[in-house]
């Protein structure tokens, strides 16, 4: 079964031309079942952009999932058109009464900002706090699961002398869990990004386990003890040429940024990128909604206490 997304969602032209199956909301009010109800906090600058990213993940299971866009405030977005933000985004008050199967909080650029400083620190606190008692399960990404790590645990993270940018390889520290059915001994993530948290302190916490770790890159995958919150610290999302925009943007920005680790043929920028992450991107987000997600939400939604236990 397919995503479904609003009509006019530009997503939606763009993944159905990659022949992605989503399912308009039309069709789906057609069909007698009960989608999973997925919300999708985007902190990202360009939208439209990460909406994409996103879906195309989603689009690979089988299983319906009906999208909703959350904003974390409503002031003008300078990358993405207002129309866009009032059409397709809700207001946190808006769904705060709501239940979701599951939600997603996307990375942000506020790598070198304390997170006390960035301007709406305390909404993410709040969304957090929700979404321990209104969401099955979460999923954070990048600068989220830094941040979910801190708010949650009091684990800091620390600034790392040079960007990590490139794809990096990886290796699972567990072989028998749900979530990496399916992975290689050995697989390959983007990064980009100024923080790190200690791996030795997230291995080191009660609470938390380290599913899969980079000697570069430290901490890929995490969860916690039930389950329910996930931490992935890369960019299993980025396209073939995310990383390379980066690169070009921050020279036309006159900054001297690295060549992306592993990411040119050659280290050579001229030469076209290769991706080597999007097939363990695809079966992360498909074991996350199927494992994660579909297997443990309650089929009323208004009985969160009535979730599937772990066993």
């Amino acid at each position: 079964m397919p995503v479904k997304v609003p009509d006019s969602l530009p997503a939606s032209a763009i993944l159905r031309g990659e022949n992605i199956f989503v399912m308009s909301e039309t069709r789906a009010e057609a069909q007698n079942i009960r989608p999973l109800k997925l919300l999708i906090l985007n902190l990202m600058p360009n939208k439209i952009e990460t909406e994409t990213q996103l879906l195309r993940l989603l689009g690979n299971s089988p299983l319906q999932v009906d999208v909703e866009l959350l904003r974390i405030h409503n002031r003008p977005s300078k990358h993405t058109p207002c129309d866009h933000m009032n059409a397709f985004y809700r207001d946190f008050e808006q769904v705060r009464g709501n239940n979701y199967d599951g939600l997603i909080i996307t990375g942000a650029p506020l790598g070198d900002l304390e997170f006390e400083e960035v301007a709406y620190w305390d909404e993410i606190r709040a969304i957090i706090d929700w979404s321990q008692q209104h969401a099955t399960s979460v999923l954070f990404l990048c600068w989220a699961a830094h941040a979910a790590f801190y708010h949650l645990y009091g684990i800091k993270r620390y600034l790392r002398e040079e960007k990590i940018s490139g794809v990096f390889q990886h290796r699972r520290v567990h072989e028998h869990v749900p979530l990496l059915r399916g992975f290689d001994d050995e697989f390959w993530v983007p990064h980009s990004r100024y923080a790190q948290v200690s791996l030795d302190q997230l291995k080191a916490h009660g609470d938390l386990k380290v599913l899969a770790e980079s000697d570069v890159a430290g901490a890929y995958l995490v969860v916690d003890q039930n389950n329910r919150n996930l931490f992935v610290t890369g960019h299993p999302e980025y396209t073939r040429t995310t990383l390379q925009d980066e690169y070009r943007r921050d020279l036309a920005a006159g900054l001297t940024p690295q060549v992306p680790n592993h990411y040119f043929p050659e280290d050579d920028p001229t030469r076209p990128p290769r991706a080597s992450w999007h097939a363990h991107g695809a079966l992360l987000f498909s074991n996350w909604l199927n494992y994660y997600v579909y297997q443990q939400t309650p089929f009323d939604l208004n009985d969160m206490a009535g979730m599937t236990p772990w066993e």
